[in-house]
């Protein structure tokens, strides 16, 4: 019985990184505005290495329409633009000496339509993923019911595994549904 505990609690953990991963997937669409989040994942040329923008300098958006980018040191201004028109965000970088500014632009109806595609693709990549978790978990079960664990107990770990996969499909539907809304909110 701990080790059907054990599988279950594996389970929903790694159902929950699948979450988070969804989440990590919808915070870099845009949705017409401007967010910090939006640069999560751009590398610059620091000193050689690859280095987080976030770690080299500090980013405020002032409002809806406008990132701006405050580098620690202004000799990786040159660095911080090249990172950012190489990143598949499609913002371009101005810079007048002391910081770099990113505008915005507000976004048509059919780059609307695209980005809901987007979170679509990526909340069915979630989806899939805690399939494939449940799955697995239940190919875990059924291993042990070969040893000698009984064949009720597997059974009611597989319909607690089954509720943990719909509970977080119901999860990754209802942040889709948020996502879209707001990409479609003008």
């Amino acid at each position: 019985m701990e080790e059907i505990e054990l599988y279950l609690d594996d389970a929903k953990e790694l159902m929950e990184k699948a979450i988070h991963h969804v989440n990590f997937s919808f915070g870099k669409i845009r949705a017409g505005k401007a967010t910090p989040g939006m640069l999560d994942g751009i590398l610059v040329e620091y000193y050689g290495n690859p280095t987080p923008l976030n770690q080299v300098s500090s980013i405020n958006t002032p409002d809806a329409r406008t990132i701006i980018i405050k580098p620690w040191e202004k000799n990786i201004i040159p660095n911080i633009e090249k990172a950012i028109i190489n990143s598949d965000i499609g913002l371009n970088p101005q810079n007048d000496g002391e910081l770099v500014r990113l505008n915005v632009p507000p976004l048509s109806e059919e780059r609307r339509e695209q980005l809901v595609k987007q979170a679509k693709h990526e909340a069915e990549i979630g989806r899939v993923s805690v399939r494939n978790i449940r799955k697995d978990t239940n190919d875990h079960l059924k291993k042990l019911l070969k040893e000698h664990i009984s064949e009720d107990a597997v059974k009611r770990a597989e319909d607690e595994v089954q509720k943990l996969t719909d509970e977080y499909i119901a999860k990754i539907d209802e942040m889709l549904t948020k996502k879209e809304k707001d990409i479609m909110t003008v």
